[in-house]
């Protein structure tokens, strides 16, 4: 009975080793050959690993792709810069160097491309990606009302809401800015995108 708790306990880091080296594999060969020739395969192959070990762990592409992306978004961390509009700044340009990187430019793409036609790709992208990243927002709100920036929100579902959308606002932008228009979200492009996230519209118009 002693001699099998050893084993146990040494297989699972072999097990968390294999995973990080299957999603890093799969990276790489979404950067390589691009989502359509992508197969678990080749995966396994480059991770050396069984595909009896792959397929244990992720049903198909779909699923191993997705959270091959959302494993990179998991670096994301707010800095707390003493300020919101800092703090914001912070957050965005880190999003922003991640997205510039080969891996992360090509799996999201192929994601956001190939959900358009699967709802349950959709759904997996929605959880794994957009909802973990929901805490740097929630955490952000939360260390700028302590502060006075923001007002508190009483309503859990208008808190919600704005959540939501704050969420929807950043993240959309700098994909745009990134991925869509092909231009850099440097310093002065994200300090120019704060303060009109920040200060509205109308105060950028000098409206009084």
């Amino acid at each position: 009975m002693q001699s099998r708790t050893p084993a146990s306990r040494t297989g699972r880091p072999r097990s968390a080793e294999a995973d990080a080296a299957i999603l890093a594999a799969t990276r790489q060969a979404l950067v390589e050959l691009g989502w359509s020739k992508l197969t678990l395969g080749d995966v396994a192959t480059r991770a050396g690993v069984a595909k009896t070990t792959l397929y244990r762990r992720w049903a198909g592409k779909n699923e191993l792709v997705v959270d091959a992306v959302a494993e990179l978004f998991d670096e994301l961390e707010l800095p707390d810069c003493g300020s919101l509009a800092d703090d914001i700044e912070g957050v965005v340009l880190q999003f922003a160097a991640i997205l510039d990187r080969p891996e992360a430019k090509s799996g999201l793409m192929a994601v956001v491309a190939e959900s358009t036609l699967d709802d349950a790709l959709r759904e997996r992208v929605r959880t794994s990606i957009v909802q973990r990243q929901m805490r740097l927002v929630l955490e952000g709100r939360e260390r700028a009302q302590f502060r006075g920036e923001l007002p508190p929100e009483p309503d859990p579902e208008e808190s919600a809401r704005t959540v939501e959308l704050i969420f929807d606002m950043v993240a959309g932008a700098v994909v745009h800015r990134t991925l869509v228009s092909g231009k850099q979200a440097d310093e002065q492009w994200v300090r120019d995108f704060t303060r009109v996230l920040l200060q509205g519209l109308a105060a950028e118009s000098g409206e009084g």
